[in-house]
């Protein structure tokens, strides 16, 4: 061979390679925010007049916002384990919040984020991630984001963050910010948890900002106990004075280091905390949409938000117009918002009545990427992206489905069942006593009327779908 055709040979394979590389980053990019504890009514964009979200209500003004978006639980931990896996709760042996001493989420399960690092997407994760015991708390086995296919873990709690104590200044259960894993210090002043949170993801696509990312923002508020910046808190008290206060007393602030006020922290209706900290979270996806613009990269990224669960009701919200909040089966409890911003994509101001599922997330990220991902992943999941493209596509799926077994009533008032929804009709089994009640949502999304024994053949049908569930997943109801 020629030294001349040797060079030009050498010359193909770069430009090949470098032509790849081109096509290569030219996938993508995704952000996904994740709010805890944020009601389905909580947001501007879903009918809200009190509380003020401009940045997400643009986002789905230019994205498509669904209507009919569940939870595959009603708390926090199976929420995030059916994000990542793509599977029921149930499969993935975590049913319930994680108690610090808990087993965590297993790592021979799949998870988007390995199937993403594998496929060369740099993948982050910021904030709560609830699904592993902690070593400060005694556990011997502790799993973090980092086990589950993200390369960065940031602003990650290891210790428990049970109350919710730990937005101002700092605070999980007494912890000072010297237990958070954060680079040192670069905001000034008296820093604010979901300031933080909202730097870290800025810097964060800055810094990724020539390569295919994903990038996981689990915000820690608004969950109890409420505890929004000063400002915001005074601002909108003067906006509406508070409801009624649902607790006398703040026994858990003093894990803040103060003694709480009722009216502040617990206000069942207009709760300037409340309303303080979602501004807080609408505040980062401004800030997050105007980095991504200004880096011209907004166009070629998929922007997801949406709750991990219902808002606390009635203790801090309603989720009206549906019944029930966290903890509980009921709508309230596990319908929630749900935004998607593609626009190369997905059309402006875009609405969808299609039933979708966290468990579709991971199908979904996979099929519009064009990734191969392995049939052994058992993903209970199906893609959505037919939505994203048509928003009245109909899926073609028969049934959703939820398991949230309980030794002990929730404190907030959920007790061990199960559930259903397959068209418009929902049954709910309650493994105590064995009762069902059965709803049809498109007349009564509020399930203000329990019809079970109007349509017994319905129930019958639904009950014994939602056994055959259970059984095909070789699970057995112990209660």
């Amino acid at each position: 061979m020629t030294k001349r055709k040797s060079i030009y040979i050498a010359f193909l394979i770069l430009v090949s390679k470098f032509c790849f590389s081109q096509a290569y980053d030219t996938r993508p990019n995704i952000v996904f925010i994740l709010a805890d504890d944020l009601g389905w009514s909580e947001l501007g964009c879903y009918g809200n007049k009190f509380n003020e979200t401009p940045n997400i209500d643009s986002l789905a003004n230019k994205g498509i916002l669904f209507k009919q978006a569940y939870a595959a639980a009603p708390v926090c931990s199976p929420y995030r384990a059916a994000l990542l896996t793509g599977q029921y709760p149930i499969k993935t042996g975590i049913t319930d919040y994680l108690r610090p001493n808990d087993n965590p989420l297993s790592v021979k399960l799949p998870s988007i984020a390995k199937v993403l690092k594998n496929n060369g997407y740099y993948t982050g994760m910021i904030g709560k991630w609830h699904l592993t015991g902690y070593a400060y708390e005694g556990s011997e086995n502790e799993i973090r984001a980092t086990d589950h296919g993200f390369y960065e873990e940031i602003l990650s709690e290891i210790k428990g963050v049970g109350n919710g104590a730990n937005f101002y200044p700092y605070v999980f259960r007494n912890q000072p910010i010297s237990w958070l894993k954060v680079s040192e210090k670069k905001m000034e002043g008296e820093e604010y948890l979901t300031d933080r949170i909202n730097y870290e993801a800025v810097s964060f696509v800055e810094k990724n900002k020539s390569k295919s990312f994903f990038l996981f923002i689990s915000h820690y508020a608004p969950h109890t106990i409420l505890n929004g910046k000063k400002d915001l808190v005074e601002k909108y008290r003067k906006k509406h004075p508070p409801g009624e206060s649902s607790r006398q007393i703040c026994y858990l602030c003093q894990d803040q280091g103060f003694d709480g006020d009722p009216l502040n922290h617990w206000a069942s209706s207009y709760n300037p905390h409340l309303a303080a900290m979602i501004e807080s979270i609408d505040d980062g996806v401004g800030m997050i949409v105007n980095k991504l613009e200004s880096l011209d990269l907004l166009e070629n990224t998929i922007i997801v938000f949406t709750s991990d669960n219902g808002g606390e009701a009635p203790n801090v919200t309603s989720n009206h117009p549906l019944r029930g909040g966290k903890s509980q089966l009921y709508e309230g409890g596990i319908r929630v918002p749900l935004i998607i911003s593609w626009p190369n994509i997905i059309k402006a101001n875009s609405k969808s009545n299609a039933v979708t599922s966290n468990i579709d997330f991971y199908p979904t990220i996979v099929d519009a990427l064009g990734i191969q991902h392995n049939s052994k992943d058992n993903v209970d999941g199906i893609s959505i992206k037919n939505v994203l493209e048509n928003p009245n596509y109909e899926l073609n799926r028969e049934s959703i489905f939820w398991h949230y077994p309980l030794e002990n009533p929730h404190f907030l008032g959920g007790t061990s069942s199960g559930a259903i929804r397959s068209g418009d009709w929902k049954l709910i089994e309650f493994f105590d006593d064995q009762r069902l009640e059965l709803y049809n949502l498109k007349y009564d999304r509020s399930e203000s009327l329990d019809v079970a024994d109007f349509h017994p053949i319905k129930t019958k049908e639904l009950f014994e779908l939602l056994q055959k569930w259970r059984a095909n997943l070789n699970f057995i109801n112990s209660n």
